[in-house]
């Protein structure tokens, strides 16, 4: 791949995947000039909404990727599971940010979570498990209570399974048909977090305020920045995020899931996963920060100098899932309140549906 001219507005961005994160990230586009062309297989796609131009083919289509990628100027995606071919045969023709080898790291839990330890980063114990026999080893070893996860395509709680003290292991690895899967030890965490990084093509970082989040039935419901943790949690916090954006040599944004624990009299930070892309958690930078992480992928996969994130406030982030959507109302005449609606049209549950940003406006400090 030749090193890609830094963007002009008016150059266009391909964005693989039609998603509310593609959404955002072509409104965060448009304010800078740029055009998005969304490319995805899903003829009802809300990403296709707001953009300038989009492919509605399957990610297989080489024809359908060579037309995308001939009307492009860089390619960049809104989730992890693109195919690897797909991501191989476009970077031969557009540069494609971040790197598709980062990829192929991500998208395998056990090949990620062994990157993070090689670089001396503490995770969850966890074990490869192939066979009945690795299956009953990884148990062995790592205990009860432990979570057994596919390898592959897994997230909101999707391809994973809990081991508790009186369950089958082989049960669980039977309702997750027998694939690769990684059994990891239950966390018995005191908080979850996470830090957004941005990181531009010549190596400059930019972490948001970490975040503290809640989940319910394994979905994301609510984001709060700063988190509750000390000074000394958030800086091992914002330091791992920064290892591992330079480690992957990443252009754009990333998120590291992290778990705060008890160890001794103080607190350990834990990594959970890496999300190769603009995140959930960090929604609440859209109202709540001088920029946001949309805009911060923007500038880094066109060349730009990132900004430096200035939190207006604390911040709270509420995803509006399934039938919430519908009851949005309730939420636009709040002070300090910013609703975001996605434009599906399926409130399916589980379905992220929208989200609402609340900021409680904090006076400055005095000098």
């Amino acid at each position: 791949m030749t090193v890609p001219p830094v963007l002009k507005p008016e150059a266009t961005i391909g964005i693989l995947g039609g998603g509310q994160l593609g959404r955002m990230l072509a409104l965060a586009a448009a304010r800078l000039g740029f055009r998005c062309h969304a490319f995805a297989p899903e003829a009802d796609s809300c990403a296709f909404q707001v953009m300038q131009r989009s492919t509605c083919a399957a990610y297989d289509d080489e024809a359908a990727l060579a037309r995308f990628a001939a009307a492009v100027d860089v390619i960049t995606y809104e989730f992890e599971n693109v195919p690897a071919e797909t991501a191989g045969f476009l970077a031969a023709r557009r540069p494609v940010l971040p790197d598709p080898a980062v990829l192929a790291k991500t998208q395998d839990r056990l090949v990620e979570k062994s990157f993070v330890t090689d670089l001396g980063i503490a995770t969850a114990p966890y074990a490869a498990v192939g066979s009945a026999a690795e299956l009953a080893a990884a148990v062995t070893a790592i205990g009860r209570p432990a979570v057994l996860k596919t390898r592959r395509l897994g997230y909101d709680g999707k391809g994973q399974k809990m081991i508790g003290e009186n369950d089958d292991p082989a049960a669980a690895w039977a309702a997750l048909r027998q694939g690769p899967a990684i059994l990891e030890g239950f966390v018995p965490f005191e908080r979850e977090i996470s830090v957004v990084a941005a990181r531009s093509r010549h190596g400059q970082v930019e972490c948001f305020d970490v975040t503290e989040n809640e989940h319910r039935d394994h979905i994301l419901k609510t984001s709060r920045a700063p988190a509750q943790v000390s000074d000394q949690v958030a800086a091992e916090a914002r330091r791992i995020a920064g290892t591992i954006a330079e480690a992957f040599d990443y252009v754009g944004v990333l998120a590291v899931e992290m778990f705060v624990v008890r160890e001794g009299s103080g607190h350990a930070v834990l990594v959970n996963e890496i999300a190769p892309r603009v995140h959930n958690s960090g929604h609440w930078t859209i109202d709540g920060c001088s920029v946001s992480q949309f805009e911060q992928h923007i500038r880094a996969v066109a060349g730009w100098p990132l900004a430096l994130p200035i939190r207006h406030g604390r911040v709270e982030m509420t995803n509006l899932i399934g039938a919430e959507g519908e009851d949005h109302a309730k939420w636009l005449d709040l002070p300090g309140t910013a609703v975001h609606l996605y434009g599906k049209a399926d409130p399916r549950p589980g379905r992220k549906m929208g989200h609402v940003t609340r900021i409680v406006f904090e006076p400055p400090s005095r000098l």
